[in-house]
């Protein structure tokens, strides 16, 4: 498996990745983490809530933004320097999540790519939205 290069990297190019997020995801990820916040895990916690239901934690939400870059684009062998998130609207339990990643300039003396960053719903709304740099590979 092999990433791009800098050479291969355009302005404008995306790369996507969708999930479905199960009850399994969440808990896993509370396991994994210690945030076991009642928001997350609890249901009539999570009923009395702002929410209403359980959502699924942000972070997990914004850890798919690391399957797009590391895997698809820029891909295998880049590297993460700085991620900026704003979280728009919660996701829930069940939802269907898009991470869109788009290159928005290329640093070429340095070997960085400043990306746009985007998830979304199943309904097409804007769950996530940020900026990443990455350190391409070769």
């Amino acid at each position: 498996m092999k990433g791009y290069t800098m050479a291969e990297l355009y302005v404008g190019q995306s790369a996507s990745y969708s999930k479905t997020i199960s009850e399994y995801d969440v808990y896993n990820f509370a396991g994994i983490t210690g945030d076991n916040n009642p928001v997350h895990i609890n249901e009539p916690y999570a009923a009395d809530s702002f929410f209403k239901k359980r959502v699924a934690h942000g972070m997990l939400t914004a850890s798919f933004l690391s399957t797009v870059l590391g895997m698809h684009l820029p891909g295998p062998g880049s590297i993460y320097a700085k991620q900026e998130i704003k979280f728009l609207a919660p996701v829930y339990i069940g939802d269907t999540i898009t991470a869109t990643c788009t290159v928005k300039e290329k640093i070429e003396d340095k070997k960085r790519v400043i990306m746009d960053c985007t998830i979304t719903n199943q309904d097409g709304t804007a769950v996530l939205v940020g900026e990443a740099v990455i350190i391409v590979h070769g």
